[in-house]
């Protein structure tokens, strides 16, 4: 009876156990996530507040998260002016967006290449492609900007100058082709690590309809088309989102290759200039509206793109867990 008693009490203590560790579990992962939520919408929402503060509201130290005095269209105003919004965002959108469209198809074809096909020096190039993952863009930017400035293929070009003495080659700086070109042939913006993606959901593939469709007198391209691509729809949208926030927030290449006609993450760097040059405001303690102009740009800035990942983000985490990103 004694015996049967204390296994009784000892189940019961097994299950105390259990139930604590696993609420302890439950408030230790609550507590990391929101700390990570505070570390990572804390910007946002502190963007946001200062955005709408007016200059007295600056000056008041008792208010921080809800202002005394708002000045919305003041800053707003200010920062869409100062922007050339409406400019800037076709600009994004001629340059960057396309730009990141080409990128995602090409892309698409070479890593379908690397993914199913047996060919001489294979592993050769994946190595480059690693390699193009790795190095920067500040690196190879002055020999962009010497090729771009006279375009050239393997040398003809220059070769035929010699031999002529009339220059062909044309200069696509300050053009959209400097933003296309690239892409278009799959070394565009961070091309290699969409590359890399898209290989590792084409190796998943079950290769039985694709030889379905060799049998039948489909060729590689066909194939490509008719059956990897239709099935690819997870993949895409991940390789999508990734080149568009990539695109959008690219102000290094678009303030190399572009003189005027800035896109919008270049017009945010400039904010600070042409608020002064256009509204004779300088930045200082003595003038502390300034951050509400600067806040104010940086939120036209990101709405558009958060607008987007708000309407696709119930897909895109969907198609982040059937990717299956792995080494």
């Amino acid at each position: 009876m004694n015996y049967q008693m204390d296994a009784v009490a000892e189940r019961k203590l097994r299950r105390v156990q259990k139930k604590g560790l696993h609420l302890f579990y439950s408030l230790f992962r609550l507590v990391i996530l929101l700390s990570i939520g505070f570390i990572i919408i804390y910007p946002l929402i502190y963007t946001v507040v200062t955005s709408l503060q007016s200059r007295y509201a600056f000056l008041n130290s008792t208010r921080v998260w809800i202002p005394t005095e708002f000045a919305i269209a003041e800053n707003y105003i200010a920062a869409f002016t100062s922007m050339d919004y409406l400019r800037s965002l076709w600009s994004t959108c001629k340059n960057e967006l396309l730009s990141a469209a080409l990128e995602i198809a090409s892309c698409a074809l070479v890593a379908y290449g690397l993914a199913r096909f047996e060919f001489k020096w294979k592993k050769l190039y994946i190595g480059i492609l690693f390699f193009t993952i790795l190095v920067p863009d500040m690196m190879v930017l002055i020999p962009r900007m010497l090729n771009y400035s006279h375009l050239d293929f393997f040398g003809i070009g220059g070769l035929f100058q010699k031999l002529t003495g009339i220059d062909l080659r044309p200069n696509i700086i300050d053009t959209p082709w400097a933003f296309w070109l690239p892409s278009f042939f799959g070394v565009g913006l961070r091309s290699g690590i969409l590359i890399y993606i898209y290989m590792q959901f084409f190796k998943g593939l079950p290769q039985e309809l694709e030889e379905a469709a060799w049998v039948d007198g489909a060729g590689p391209l066909r194939t490509f088309l008719s059956i990897a691509l239709p099935s690819s729809g997870v993949v895409i949208l991940t390789v999508t989102v990734f080149a568009m926030i990539w695109h959008w927030n690219d102000s290094l290449l678009s303030g190399m290759y572009l003189s005027n006609s800035f896109p919008l993450a270049r017009q945010v760097a400039r904010l600070p200039e042409t608020l002064g040059s256009k509204y004779h405001i300088i930045l200082s303690a003595r003038d502390p509206q300034g951050i509400g102009y600067l806040m104010a740009g940086c939120v036209l800035f990101i709405v558009p793109m958060l607008v987007v990942y708000m309407i696709v983000q119930r897909w895109f985490i969907e198609s982040i867990d059937r990717v299956g990103i792995t080494g």
